[in-house]
């Protein structure tokens, strides 16, 4: 696979990277984007790296600890082929329970380095994540904190996630960012608007998708709300319920359409937009085919005629409904 620098601090990924989230069930709400099984999440991130796909990443939140852990059992021996990026943020207290607080306070940030790194097994994170700003402490307090584990060699580089333009610019002046991830899809194209993708090209801060394929719906293997399980936590996102979902579910039929024509999936089809505009997407999964064909979206390209066929199926603006959930989970 192709790589590509994300940032201008140094750090080289390739073009596609793999999030881990759903590898592990949370103690709160279960399984994550259906049953978790270990032993085909490990195949799938050994399958990953066989195809040149090495970036991988994670949270303290996910379990909580516990896809931190199974990462770590799944590269021994091999923590050097692999990139790993990993964020703090959504407060763990002492009895290894989500408060559901957001602390982005120096003195957690290098309580939660400390865990992160125990339990990756690793000396270093090559990309460490702030996964949410902290409404109570100024985002240079937080990013000066995060500075400070870099000139210590815990981390090597920052990021920063589901932040405004504003706070980048306040943040990258207390200390270099390298990437900022969001939740960025066809169904989500806020970035677009709101600043954030074209600061981030100004400033040369990598843009990393979470969620690029709008939380699954745009694999097209979401027929019906009854395909959604019953203790899946999409069922209490709006773009799942009602009218709404049907809406989706005739333009993810369109965009089908034009895969076709290409003999690619909807999913590879919305991987290789995201890649083209020069985001890098980290499409979740926890089985191996869906790698392989995730990762095979690096090598699509659209012209652009497609681009702009695409984009009219899915304009800027677009009401495909809220991603919002009732529980506090987000990415």
């Amino acid at each position: 696979m192709k790589t590509r620098k994300l940032g201008t601090q140094g750090l080289e990924i390739p073009m596609i990277g793999l999030g881990c989230m759903g590898m592990s069930s949370f103690a709160s709400t279960g399984d994550i984007y259906g049953k978790a099984d270990e032993k085909e999440s490990i195949a799938t991130i050994h399958r990953s790296l066989e195809l040149g796909g090495n970036f991988l990443d994670t949270a303290d939140l996910y379990g909580p600890f516990e896809n931190e852990r199974l990462i770590s059992r799944a590269i021994r021996g091999k923590r050097n082929d692999y990139i790993l990026a990993s964020k703090f943020g959504f407060e763990i207290d002492d009895k290894d329970q989500v408060t559901w607080r957001i602390n982005g306070r120096p003195d957690y940030i290098r309580k939660s380095i400390e865990r992160s790194l125990k339990n990756l097994d690793t000396d270093v994170i090559d990309l460490y994540y702030m996964h949410r700003p902290d409404p109570n402490v100024p985002i240079e307090e937080t990013v000066g904190a995060m500075g400070e584990l870099v000139t210590a060699g815990k981390v090597r580089y920052l990021g920063i996630s589901e932040v405004s333009a504003e706070q980048i610019s306040r943040a990258h002046a207390t200390f270099p960012i390298t990437a900022v991830q969001n939740e960025i899809s066809l169904f989500g194209r806020e970035v677009e608007t709101n600043g954030v993708y074209d600061l981030t090209r100004e400033l040369g801060i990598g843009l990393v998708a979470y969620s690029p394929l709008g939380r699954g719906f745009i694999t097209g293997e979401i027929k019906s709300p009854d395909d959604i399980p019953e203790d899946d936590f999409r069922r209490l996102i709006p773009r799942f319920q009602g009218e709404q979902f049907y809406k989706n579910l005739d333009l993810v039929r369109e965009l089908e359409q034009i895969g076709k024509e290409k003999d690619v999936t909807s999913s590879q089809l919305a991987l290789a937009w995201l890649i083209q505009k020069g985001i890098v997407p980290i499409p979740g999964t926890k089985r191996v085919r869906y790698v392989e064909q995730n990762i095979a979206a690096t090598d699509i390209l659209l012209t652009a005629e497609e681009l702009q066929r695409i984009e009219a199926i899915l304009p800027i603006g677009l009401d495909t409904g809220s991603r919002d959930v009732s529980i506090p989970l987000q990415s």
